[in-house]
């Protein structure tokens, strides 16, 4: 693959998917698209680069896309925000939502559905407090494969072993096999999958009251994080609650949240309305 080819691909997954690809990590590129390469019958990567400028096939274009995004996950992955979410959002909602009794929930890039599995266990966990009350988790990601496979909510125990409490496990899975379990239905049914991409709009979601957007934005150079800030903030109710990574912060980037002192990765929007990037559709 040559010069122009390979950044043809950044661009294109630049400009896809927000996915910010330098040379230095082009063995990256080489192993993750090989498989790509092969299914398509091409020789070489730079014959498979060639026909994605070329062609308007758009399996090929999603299956790139999908082979070169991040689908790392864990449950209860970095616990101190699940903390935040438990012993403070939680007990805040359920004053705030005190009228309508309902609290929707958005898991940006839920890969394979570990993130709003949690975040399901915990309301589960919270049952008594919210008698009553309608949740609605909604989990998005780009990859069409990796959603399926979170909708199936099917773990392996290597999988099941990072990160989740051993009484969780035994209270809200099945075993499948020797080596599979599998998230209850009652579990499963308090989240939707939806295949979203963070660069187009997302307003047909609805407003939240708690967005989890952890991991996402260190992958997006600054323009782009801001474009997907601000689709998220337009999104959040005013009154909500922004979960970033740890590596992760809107300072410099936007002036719609502010961080939530003594809560690390949590955010809330700022008050007074300020917009300076409104317009982005």
């Amino acid at each position: 693959m040559d010069k122009v080819q390979m950044h043809a691909l950044f661009a294109f997954l630049k400009t896809s998917c927000g996915l910010i690809v330098n040379e230095d990590k082009l063995y990256l590129v080489n192993s993750r698209l090989q498989p790509i390469t092969e299914k398509y019958q091409c020789k070489t990567i730079a014959e498979l680069v060639m026909r994605l400028t070329t062609s308007r096939n758009e399996d090929l274009k999603r299956d790139i896309i999908e082979a070169m995004t991040t689908n790392e996950t864990s449950f209860f992955r970095d616990v101190t925000p699940f903390d935040h979410f438990k012993n403070h959002v939680i007990e805040k909602l359920l004053d705030r939502r005190r009228t309508k009794r309902s609290i929707r929930i958005l898991c940006a890039a839920a890969s394979s559905g570990q993130e709003p599995y949690s975040l399901a266990m915990i309301m589960s966990e919270n049952a008594g407090k919210l008698s009553g009350w309608r949740t609605d988790i909604i989990g998005v990601d780009i990859d069409t494969k990796i959603l399926k496979r979170a909708e199936e909510g099917i773990y392996t125990s290597f999988e099941v072993q990072r990160g989740l409490p051993i009484q969780l496990l035994v209270k809200y899975f099945d075993k499948q096999t020797s080596q599979n379990w599998q998230v209850k239905p009652q579990i499963r049914s308090m989240v939707r999958f939806q295949k979203k991409n963070l660069l187009e709009p997302i307003r047909d979601l609805g407003q939240f009251d708690v967005i989890f957007c952890r991991n996402v934005l260190i992958y997006f150079d600054i323009p782009t994080k801001r474009v997907v800030l601000e689709r998220l903030a337009d999104q959040l109710a005013p009154d909500g609650f922004l979960f970033l990574g740890g590596a992760e912060t809107v300072f410099d980037i936007t002036t719609r949240f502010v961080a939530a002192p003594g809560f690390r990765g949590m955010y809330v929007p700022t008050q007074g309305g300020a917009k300076p990037g409104a317009g982005v559709a």
